[in-house]
């Protein structure tokens, strides 16, 4: 699946920057990562947006992109990107959750499309008169296609868990996410852009984290390590934890009436191809023309 994400995205830019009318750039991007779900918080119970995400568990993410402006104010970006997310109850002071034991950690690869519109710029940083550098700011939405394995360790070993089925639920491990946010960039000596984005993805699944709704029957799981994963509850001990019976099959494991979502937050480069748009001579090339290249003529004196 990475192999077919990566050559879905070098055909496209491939079969695309031939055509481009100094409009294109491409660029490379790194930041962090976290995401919201089963794990994570503090003593309360699950909290929207970043109210439950345990900053302890910040992860990595990068990636390379390429972005098109279809005029000034709207630009489309296409992406391809790492994404990590852990998470773990032992961080967490409920005594449900840090009773619960349960930890993972998931690498997701990511294919995204952006429509980015924007609603701010100063056109000319600085008052040079030159046009060469600007600032903007954007929003966007889009829509993405995700690959993603979450596994937790184990004895010593990083374990896959999705085909353990630990609630017995067989869930994909490709899905579809919705991706939201805002960024930032500055141009500078009109091909160069350095910028900030955070962005956020909605999904349709409550698997990130490998946990969504009840306890399994142990007799209805696949083998003994689906048996220990499921249920760890008896790798921890203590009177703040919850009661044990509140870890029995049928008992609550997760919270499916909400589905998992992850974050980034990245600092981007991106290179300007050919040069300046056709807005960009449209609105300044008059201010720029030179006669230099013209052959004068020149009068005779006689």
């Amino acid at each position: 699946m990475r192999k077919l994400l990566l050559s879905l995205f070098i055909l496209t830019i491939t079969v695309n920057i031939s055509k481009a009318q100094y409009n294109w750039d491409l660029g490379v991007h790194a930041g962090a990562s976290n995401y919201l779900g089963e794990m994570g918080g503090k003593a309360d119970t699950r909290k929207d947006f970043i109210m439950d995400i345990k900053l302890s568990k910040t992860q990595f993410t990068g990636g390379v992109f390429a972005r098109y402006k279809f005029t000034p104010l709207i630009s489309a970006k296409l992406g391809l990107n790492y994404v990590r997310i852990e998470g773990a109850d032992n961080t967490s002071t409920n005594p449900g959750r840090a009773g619960r034991n349960l930890s993972f950690q998931n690498n997701i690869y990511e294919l995204d499309l952006q429509a980015q519109v924007f609603f701010y710029e100063i056109p000319d940083l600085g008052r040079t008169y030159r046009y060469r550098n600007d600032f903007k700011m954007y929003a966007f939405a889009g829509v993405a296609g995700y690959y993603h394995n979450p596994k937790t360790m184990y004895q010593g070993s990083w374990v896959k868990l999705q085909p353990l089925q630990t609630e017995g639920v067989q869930y994909k491990k490709i899905g579809v996410s919705i991706p939201l946010g805002i960024g930032l960039l500055f141009t500078l000596e009109k091909r160069h852009r350095i910028g900030w984005e955070f962005n956020w993805r909605t999904t349709f699944t409550d698997y990130l984290d490998d946990v969504s709704t009840v306890y399994a029957d142990p007799a209805n799981l696949s083998s003994q390590l689906a048996i220990d994963l499921a249920n760890r509850r008896d790798e921890v001990n203590g009177s703040i934890y919850a009661a044990a019976e509140n870890y029995t099959p049928g008992s609550k494991r997760g919270d499916p009436s909400h589905n998992d979502s992850y974050m980034t937050t990245s600092i981007y480069y991106s290179y300007v191809l050919r040069g300046k748009s056709s807005f960009y001579k449209s609105k300044y090339g008059s201010v720029f023309k030179r006669s230099k290249y013209k052959k004068r003529k020149i009068r005779a004196k006689f």
